[in-house]
């Protein structure tokens, strides 16, 4: 698993296919909730889990899963 502190706010979120997930607005409770200014977004924001972060780049967070994979799991409500 990746290392949590490694990810920056405002990095670009990236799925294993190179297609554009998100931005990362913030980081905690075990996922990274994107900006709902992005957009894909729709003006929400979106969390998805740390478990799918595979590599941490400079400003880029990559994923183990597609863009398109990503968005049918991703969800609108944050960790309780």
């Amino acid at each position: 698993m990746v290392d949590a502190s490694q990810i920056r706010e405002h990095a670009t979120v990236v799925g294993s296919d190179g297609g554009h997930v998100g931005t990362v607005d913030h980081v905690g409770k075990g996922e990274i909730k994107l900006t709902k200014s992005d957009a894909g977004a729709g003006g929400l924001h979106h969390y998805i889990p740390l478990d799918f972060v595979i590599a941490v780049e400079g400003d880029q967070v990559r994923l183990n899963r597609s863009a398109d994979e990503v968005k049918k799991e991703w969800s609108t409500s944050g960790a309780a």
